[in-house]
């Protein structure tokens, strides 16, 4: 399978680097917003393509679908774009930052019948593996789940310690976090994109309601 990836950063190379150790999965192209930076990483993981133009990368020959780790904002737009031209995706979470661009991504998943996932990476922390090791062996039973998320960056860096080029939402990016959380030491099946609009309704009306004046 020939996958493309968009995210130059610090989450993109996270996903280039998984990507070399799975046999079958090639990265046909690499899509950035800074020209040097992209160049250099895919030289660095041996990326024949590369680009500023995710236009350009989805019709890279025999591309099948795509990791989107951009910034926020530019989420839900890439997305749309990915699965009109075609393609399968992934979105890095949140899937967006508004209920309307969520619903529009769930709308045109539905019209393509194209697979579209957000990624929810915490479940595959160690500590969240630990706890869930131990309800599926009978060890503990989940009766309330509290879920703290402690921040001692106070510049805007990236997972890698760089200056970031955009500001992260951290309503609904932690808040996603949490949900999906809760679903997987839940034991529910892996959440659809529909299946999340239910909480993000709840993300919509706490932030409009911390917008207030």
């Amino acid at each position: 399978m020939k996958v493309c990836v968009a995210g130059q950063g610090a989450f993109g190379q996270k996903h280039l680097e998984g990507i070399a150790n799975i046999k079958g999965v090639e990265v046909a192209s690499l899509v950035g917003g800074n020209a040097e930076a992209t160049k250099e990483v895919a030289r660095k993981f041996n990326v024949p393509h590369w680009t500023s133009d995710l236009a350009e990368s989805l019709k890279q020959p025999g591309v099948e679908a795509v990791i989107l780790a951009t910034p926020t904002q530019m989420h839900a737009r890439q997305a749309i774009q990915c699965l009109r031209a075609g393609k399968n995706v992934q979105v890095e979470i949140p899937m967006a930052d508004t209920l309307a661009d969520s619903r529009e991504i769930v709308k045109v998943q539905k019209e393509t019948g194209l697979v579209a996932m957000a990624g929810h990476t915490r479940r595959f922390n160690p500590s969240h593996q630990w706890v869930r090791n131990r309800i599926l062996a009978g060890e503990l039973k989940l009766q309330h789940l509290v879920v703290q998320t402690f921040f001692f960056r106070r510049t805007n860096m990236n997972a890698a310690g760089k200056p970031r080029s955009w500001t992260d939402h951290l309503l609904w990016h932690h808040a996603c976090h949490t949900v999906d959380l809760f679903s997987y030491q839940a034991r529910e099946p892996n959440a659809s994109v529909a299946q999340c609009l239910p909480a993000m309704e709840a993300l919509d009306r706490l932030e409009k309601s911390l917008s207030a004046p």
